[in-house]
């Protein structure tokens, strides 16, 4: 189980930092840090760091087998990030959805897509011991 005193640090290419910043705060991110070639997001409890690397965006992502996100324990948790993200007009990958119906590993997801085509998904599993 991850105990409390680490983070866990992803970094992905960016191809504008402002729009990046727009994006991620509308999420609900905070900006912790801001550089001339990055900017640092607290996302959701960890760390998530944009490099402006305009040359190295995915013109054409598919959610398989590059994404990253949330997987939220609180089913009320999910809800309310998707409402956010409906609410700040966010734009999205795919609509809502429910995966593997009907069996133990079922789940709500949601994906959106930030502006260097970066795509990230949102899930709450309905049994708990699914998650990892």
């Amino acid at each position: 189980m991850r105990e409390t005193n680490k983070v866990f640090h992803l970094a992905i290419p960016c191809k504008d930092l402002d729009e990046t910043v727009d994006f991620y705060e509308k999420l609900g991110c905070k900006l912790a840090r801001r550089y001339d070639d990055r900017v640092t997001f607290d996302f959701f409890g960890d760390q998530v760091v944009c490099h402006l690397s305009p040359n190295n965006i995915d013109e054409n992502p598919k959610m398989y087998p590059r994404h990253y996100g949330v997987t939220f324990l609180n089913r009320e948790e999910y809800e309310q990030a998707l409402e956010y993200a409906i609410a700040e007009k966010l734009p999205f990958y795919t609509e809502p959805m429910v995966r593997f119906k009907g069996k133990q590993e079922e789940h709500m997801t949601f994906f959106l897509i930030d502006p260097a085509n970066n795509l990230l998904e949102f899930k709450y599993y309905h049994d708990s011991s699914m998650v990892y």
